[in-house]
């Protein structure tokens, strides 16, 4: 039995967030996700492997930006349609949903294998509910719809095609 999943667009909201997410569910499942590396993190994948936006803050999992961070940000220059501080949001909340102890040192806490898929995935959960924040849309890795009940059943169906 195969399972499909459809993960839909929306023609109301700007390409970001589908460009972001269809990086982030490639990274995952090739393998090119890594917490600590600013060009195969969440941000990094999203930023298409490119480590630019690591300048925008003087540390790796930090809010506070930089010289460099405020300027662009006061501007409203945006990095894949992200502006700096929205940038940080979304690597702060993968990396802690990854079980990191931020801002990123050597003598932090990290998990014993940070490219394990359940620890990435816990982090990607993080990072899709932040992008989904700044979106302002219901987070999609919320499941509890599918738990809601009426009088007489579900109140969902769930269906799978093999």
């Amino acid at each position: 039995m195969s399972y499909q999943l459809t993960l839909h667009t929306y023609n109301n909201m700007s390409n970001r967030f589908n460009d972001a997410i269809s990086k982030l569910y490639d990274a995952f499942h090739n393998g090119t996700l890594h917490p600590e590396c600013a060009c195969h993190c969440a941000v990094g994948n999203i930023c298409d492997n490119n480590d630019a936006w690591k300048h925008l803050s003087d540390d790796h999992g930090s809010l506070q930006l930089n010289y460099v961070g405020i300027v662009n940000e006061k501007f409203g220059k945006r990095l894949y349609g992200y502006l700096p501080s929205e940038l940080l949001k979304i690597e702060q909340a993968f990396l802690q949903g990854c079980g990191y102890q931020l801002p990123l040192k050597h003598n932090h806490f990290k998990p014993a294998n940070p490219q394990d898929k359940s620890v990435q995935f816990e982090g990607l959960c993080a990072a899709i509910t932040v992008l989904c924040k700044l979106e302002g849309i219901d987070d999609i890795t919320n499941y509890s719809k599918l738990f809601e009940t009426e009088v007489d059943g579900p109140k969902y169906s769930l269906e799978f095609t093999s």
